[in-house]
C-alpha cells in the first residue's frame, strides 16, 4: 500500500484526493494546511488517517511514502525541497517551479537522495494523449507539419486570486499556457525557434500570451493562452495525410477525431477515470513499487525542457516574478 500525503488543500487537491481513492494500492495517510480546521475538514471528506496544521508535520509523518504538492506556483520549490530533505518522494503540481534553476536543484536533490520526483502534469497520462502518441507512431496522419492549440477562459479579476496575483506566480502562461506548450513539446520535441508576445496586466502578469514555435523537423506550433476570453480549448495536429483533433478540453479530453484526407472523419473515445488524476497516480504508484526515481513518461528531461521553454517565453514578453 503506497501511502500519500497532500499539502496545499485547494480545489485541485480535492480532485486529486478523490481520484487517489480510486487507485488500488494507494491510500491517503495525511493532509496538511496552515489552517487546522481546513485540514480536519479535508481529512474527514477524503478519509485521511491524519491531518496537520503545518506542511512540515506532513513531511515528518513516518507512514508517508510520497507527498503531493498542490500549493500555489511560487511555493513549489521550497515545498518540494522541504519534503525531499525530509526523505519523502514528491509529485508536485505544474509548473514544477518558477524557473529552470529551481527545477535543476530539485532534480539534483532527488538524485542525490535517491528519491522519486515527478511533475504532476496530468495531460501526459490521460488515455487520449496516449492514443494520440500511438496514432503518431503508426504514421496515421503522416508527417506532422503543424500543431495549433489554445487554452482560454474569462478568469477572475480578484487581485488576491492565485491566477492574478503576481506574488503567487499568476498569469495565463504558467497556469494554462503550459498545456499547449507541453503537448507541442511532447509530440514534436524541443523547439529550435520560439517567438512570443503577450498582453500584460497592470499588475505585471500575462493576461494573454501567443507563441509561435518551429521544430527540428520543420513543423510549427501556433499556441495561445488567455484569461480574457473563452477559446476553443482544442488541439489540432495537421499532417501530410490528415488531421487529429483533441476535442475540448484538450488537456484532459475524452474524445479525439481523426480525419484522413479524402475519407469520413471518425471519433475515438477514451474515457478518463474519475477527475482524470487517477492515471498519473497509477504511474506514480508503479514507479515507487519499481524503485524508480523518475517516470519514463514524465521524466526529468521532460520537465527541464518544458521549463527552459517557459523561461524563454517569459523573457520574450518581459514577464518577471
Amino acid at each position: 500500500m503506497v501511502k500519500f500525503g497532500i499539502i496545499g488543500l485547494g480545489k485541485v487537491a480535492h480532485k486529486f484526493a478523490h481520484d487517489l481513492a480510486l487507485v488500488d494500492g494507494c491510500v491517503l495517510q495525511a493532509v496538511g494546511s496552515r489552517n487546522l480546521k481546513k485540514a480536519r475538514k479535508f481529512a474527514t471528506e477524503h478519509q485521511a488517517t491524519q491531518f496537520y496544521s503545518s506542511y512540515e508535520e506532513v513531511a515528518a509523518d513516518p507512514e508517508i511514502a510520497i507527498i503531493y504538492i498542490a500549493t500555489p506556483h511560487v511555493f513549489h520549490f521550497e515545498n518540494t525541497m522541504m519534503c525531499l530533505h525530509a526523505g519523502k518522494a514528491v509529485i508536485c503540481e505544474k509548473p514544477f517551479a518558477m524557473n529552470l534553476e529551481e527545477v535543476e536543484i530539485m532534480i539534483q536533490t532527488a538524485k542525490d537522495k535517491n528519491l522519486f520526483l515527478m511533475e504532476a502534469l496530468w495531460t501526459r497520462f490521460i488515455p487520449s494523449t496516449l492514443k494520440v502518441i500511438e496514432l503518431m507512431e503508426q504514421n496515421t496522419i503522416g508527417k506532422i507539419h503543424s500543431i495549433q492549440a489554445n487554452f482560454g477562459y474569462v478568469a477572475t479579476t480578484e487581485p488576491t486570486s492565485r491566477l492574478i496575483a503576481r506574488e503567487l506566480g499568476g498569469g495565463s502562461l504558467l497556469d494554462i499556457g503550459i498545456y499547449p506548450i507541453f503537448i507541442s513539446l511532447l509530440l514534436l520535441g524541443t523547439p529550435v525557434e520560439t517567438a512570443s508576445i503577450a498582453q500584460l496586466s497592470k499588475t505585471g502578469i500575462d493576461q494573454h500570451c501567443a507563441m509561435l514555435m518551429k521544430f527540428k523537423n520543420g513543423a510549427t506550433a501556433i499556441l495561445e493562452s488567455t484569461f480574457l476570453t473563452m477559446t476553443s480549448n482544442e488541439a489540432a495536429l495537421y499532417g501530410s495525410k490528415g488531421k487529429i483533433t483533441m476535442q475540448a478540453p484538450f488537456h484532459h479530453t475524452e474524445k479525439i477525431v481523426v480525419e484522413i484526407n479524402g475519407t469520413e472523419p471518425y471519433q475515438i473515445a477514451s474515457p478518463i477515470i474519475g477527475n482524470g488524476y487517477a492515471h498519473e497516480i497509477e504511474e506514480v504508484k508503479n514507479c515507487l513499487i519499481a524503485g524508480k526515481i523518475e517516470s519514463d513518461k514524465m521524466s526529468f528531461i521532460n520537465s527541464l525542457e518544458l521549463m527552459k521553454t517557459l523561461d524563454l517565453i517569459r523573457s520574450q514578453v518581459n514577464l518577471t516574478y
